[in-house]
């Protein structure tokens, strides 16, 4: 397995992901830690609400599957909101309890109280953000940051500077404040923020290095899908030494959402050999369980949670699950059980091919002969297309019935 990092008897992804001209400069961390905010950021996608019961359960089911830190949320935003991240506290889960808090007196004294490990503390670091958004002068954003980032590490929390906006702001105006607040206030880490998702996978590089050129404190990333880069910029932070990813749960969040943690952890572990301590075989459950609380719909293809990911309507594909057997991974990128998905199934639909059909016959203990497959399997496309769907086995034996 060493040998051939790529396949195993879980996954199959491409061995040129580990030929050294694509290595060689790579930094990656021995191990990544996950950092969710699905129950702050992801709360915050448009028609998302979570109560205090909801909260407790996702953080639960989050702990067991081995998430390390869990943002809990912002305990200012309301009662309930704060009640949740005091019982949260209280729970005795194996994760790390963080809190997310502006860079305010008050956000800080309520984090402290209802004893969070960390705080996570935002403050617009882009020039114009702060002038039109906030309506701010800049000097105020940086007050502000040193005297809550001071107060934190003063009442014991592990304080993360979250910069809103950096991708957009120039990049001496970011480094300078960042710079400002670490000296006259106090900053264990640094969040990469791109609150709008508009930063380049080309960028992020400079973005990784020039942040721990002038900071040198560990780094985090958070990247938003308003392109759909999430996941590929938080690789590439990982590939420049970045070790704690801050992900939500199917990628949830403000707008198109946040860094999708199911798509980053499996990417890590086959195509770069990254551990993150994640159990892999929890991620479809637990994207059920935080997607029926959200009342959000996911598609059906989703990677890695998508319900019909594995299912084959295919007609070629089909003839490939039927001759591979039991090796899977020659028909699929990884195992479904990896991630906690049912076995493929084979299904009946406009795509089908002869295999569809002999396979849909073998489980259902009928038979037929190849000329009458050929006309059932006709009858397959022709109810496919009217209804604009799969059919299921009544559908299909109706059929079966008609011509055998």
């Amino acid at each position: 397995m060493a040998d051939q990092p790529w396949k195993t008897d879980q996954w199959f992804t491409s061995p040129w992901n580990h030929l050294p001209e694509v290595t060689e400069s790579f930094r990656l961390p021995n191990r990544v830690q996950v950092h969710d905010v699905t129950l702050r950021d992801g709360e915050q996608q448009a028609g998302v609400v979570f109560t205090k019961d909801d909260k407790l359960r996702i953080a639960e089911a989050l702990a067991e599957a081995g998430v390390p830190r869990i943002e809990a949320g912002l305990p200012a935003v309301s009662p309930a909101d704060e009640a949740a991240v005091r019982e949260m506290v209280t729970m005795g889960l194996p994760s790390k309890i963080y809190a997310f808090s502006r860079c305010l007196v008050d956000d800080v004294k309520r984090a402290a109280d209802c004893g969070v490990d960390g705080v996570v503390m935002e403050i617009p670091s882009s020039h114009h953000l702060i002038g039109t958004a906030y309506r701010w002068p800049v000097q105020r954003a940086i007050d502000a940051s040193i005297e809550a980032t001071s107060l934190a590490h003063e009442l014991g929390l592990t304080v993360s500077f979250f910069p809103i906006d950096a991708t957009r702001a120039g990049l001496t105006d970011y480094l300078d404040l960042l710079e400002r607040v670490a000296t006259d206030g106090h900053v264990d880490a640094v969040g990469l923020v791109d609150t709008f998702g508009v930063l380049s996978p080309h960028g992020v590089q400079l973005f990784v290095r020039r942040t721990r050129e002038r900071m040198g404190v560990p780094l985090e990333t958070h990247f938003h899908m308003d392109f759909g880069l999430g996941v590929a910029n938080t690789l590439i932070a990982v590939a420049e030494g970045v070790d704690v990813i801050q992900t939500t749960m199917t990628g949830i969040g403000e707008r198109a959402g946040n860094t999708p943690m199911e798509e980053t952890v499996l990417a890590l572990l086959t195509m770069y050999g990254v551990e993150t301590g994640i159990d892999t075989t929890r991620f479809f459950e637990l994207s059920k369980l935080v997607m029926d609380l959200a009342g959000v719909a996911q598609p059906s293809n989703r990677p890695v949670v998508g319900e019909q990911l594995f299912n084959v309507e295919s007609g070629i594909i089909t003839t490939w699950v039927r001759n591979v057997g039991d090796q899977l991974t020659e028909s699929f990128p990884y195992r479904p059980e990896l991630v906690g998905q049912p076995a493929p199934s084979l299904v009946l639909g406009k795509g089908s091919g002869l295999d569809s059909v002999a396979a849909a016959l073998e489980r259902l203990g009928r038979s037929a002969t190849p000329e009458q497959i050929e006309r059932i399997l006709s009858g397959v496309k022709d109810r496919s297309l009217a209804d604009k769907g799969l059919l299921d086995d009544d559908q299909f034996l109706e059929i079966v019935d008609r011509v055998v």
